[in-house]
């Protein structure tokens, strides 16, 4: 067991680690144990029923938090013409074709979100080997291979995430800022936790939503009761 600092033991005074807690009573409780000084983020953890190793029962999507994050995407576009002059217009950080990827090829990583028109697929295929395993990757599944890139990229900005299921059947997703407060991150919980339920592959089998755990970028897990999730506010 890691040596737990003297505020997250205090914090975890607080939790009580047997109980299933309603969402709303567990995010306000997230917010009382994220006790540092910068704007911690508010993060979801959903094990899911689902064995990752098989094709047919991944669980990957998008969805836009109504709040969003509280921060904002640099986002990196491979377009070109029209569909580059699109993506500048809607607030792209980077954007460019076999230049930007002779940049990646360099070194160049400073971005979040990369997305590409379909056309441009074949010439990003040159850089899958760096983007592919830190999660860059223009990927269909995540429409992030567009033609209808200036609507994606204000998505991006305005709070529009991707979440995947990793090999150990968890999902992983931020739900905002403690500067949110309960109501905002109340809200942006149920539509992930909506858009994980409408991404069920169908060939999950039984309790597809096995626990679900909120905390604050250093404090402690606080479980919610699968059973209350969908209930709002």
């Amino acid at each position: 067991m890691p040596k737990r600092s003297k505020s997250y033991l205090e914090a975890l005074k607080l939790v009580d680690r047997t109980k299933l807690y309603e969402p709303r009573e567990a995010i306000e409780l997230a917010l009382q144990t994220a006790n540092k000084k910068f704007d911690e983020t508010i993060e979801v953890a959903v094990r899911l029923g689902v064995d990752p190793r098989h094709a047919d029962q991944q669980v990957r999507g998008t969805v836009v938090l109504p709040h969003g994050t509280g921060k904002t995407p640099k986002v990196l576009v491979f377009a070109k013409g029209d569909k580059a002059t699109e993506a500048e217009q809607a607030g792209a950080d980077y954007v460019g074709a076999e230049d930007l990827i002779a940049k990646i090829e360099g070194g160049f990583l400073d971005f979040d979100v990369a997305v590409a028109t379909p056309d441009m697929m074949g010439a990003v295929g040159k850089v899958g080997r760096i983007l592919g395993p830190r999660g860059l990757m223009p990927n269909p599944k995540a429409g992030t291979v567009t033609f209808d890139v200036g609507k994606t990229v204000k998505e991006i900005k305005a709070g529009k995430i991707e979440y995947r299921v990793d090999r150990t059947g968890i999902v992983h997703a931020p739900i905002g800022k403690k500067s949110f407060g309960p109501d905002k991150l109340m809200d942006n919980f149920v539509a992930l936790i909506e858009s994980i339920i409408k991404a069920k592959p169908a060939a999950a089998k039984g309790t597809y939503l096995k626990s679900i755990t909120v905390s604050s970028t250093m404090g402690p897990g606080i479980k919610i009761n699968p059973a209350k999730v969908i209930e709002k506010k």
